[in-house]
């Protein structure tokens, strides 16, 4: 193959990237997502498949198959730079497992056809930007996590020892505790169902579910809002400064280009 056929043949592939990647295939594409969300929705009902099961299925395989479709088109016209994007490899499995049979003991995998609606998340840009966000999180929101966890641990030993001889449903050790402490914080039914019934017995027993609540439910978990804020305006700092980067790029360019004109007149002039 010479020179100029493979520039064409890159050419060419560089334009079907640049076609499957436009606003019309794309919002095609979410458009069939939706669509088929909308079918696997149906099917779970017995009384629609049976008045309209083979329809279902036919619209089901012809969707499944424009996505095989669209992800030979993205492997022909990025070649290895496909598997460079997370969000590529995240469609071509949920794609790969849509392929499976699902006979036998992949029978389970049935199930995870619902996945191919997730692939909403890789083709809406501000679905990405929240996976994004709360994947930059990441970090802060494990250390918050872990306290969070020391906060359960030291009020869940400290109700194990305090209401456990008069509340072992509740409080009969720590494994029980801890699940009546997130039932507290979740602010499910805690007033009546727990820390009234406790106060019966015990007064000042309020003192132990307002400082719980206060620390668990109030301070800690707008910890994770606040961390995943912060990194959803990180993320959009550094769209914009790559936004800034390649307009001065540009610019750089343009005057580059103009230096070498004003240099070819003066060389013009000159001779």
């Amino acid at each position: 193959m010479s020179a100029a056929d493979t520039t064409a043949g890159l050419g060419a592939r560089g334009r079907l990237g640049a076609w499957i990647e436009s606003p019309g295939p794309r919002n095609f594409i979410i458009a069939l997502i939706v669509i088929n969300a909308i079918v696997l929705g149906l099917e779970t009902s017995s009384g629609v498949m049976d008045a309209i099961g083979p329809e279902l299925e036919a619209l089901n395989a012809a969707i499944l198959g424009v996505f095989v479709v669209e992800i030979t088109i993205k492997l022909i016209a990025f070649g290895p730079r496909f598997f460079r994007s997370g969000w590529n490899v995240f469609d071509f499995l949920v794609v790969g497992i849509a392929l499976v049979p699902d006979s036998g003991p992949l029978d389970i995998l049935r199930s995870l056809r619902v996945l191919r609606v997730l692939r909403l998340v890789s083709q809406v840009k501000r679905l990405r930007d929240i996976v994004e966000s709360v994947m930059r999180a990441l970090p802060g929101l494990g250390w918050t996590a872990l306290l969070l966890a020391l906060v359960f641990y030291v009020f869940g030993v400290m109700g194990a020892e305090l209401f456990g001889d008069a509340f072992p449903q509740w409080f009969g050790g720590l494994g029980a505790t801890l699940f009546s402490l997130f039932q507290v914080m979740t602010l499910e039914s805690w007033s009546s169902g727990i820390a009234r019934i406790v106060m019966e017995t015990y007064g000042w027993a309020w003192l132990y579910f307002v400082s719980f609540i206060l620390i668990a439910s109030f301070m800690v978990l707008n910890l994770f809002i606040a961390i995943i804020v912060s990194a959803t305006q990180s993320l959009h700092a550094d769209e914009e400064e790559a936004g800034r980067q390649e307009l001065l790029d540009e610019l750089r360019e343009i005057r580059r280009r103009l230096d070498e004109l004003g240099a070819d007149r003066e060389r013009e002039t000159t001779q």
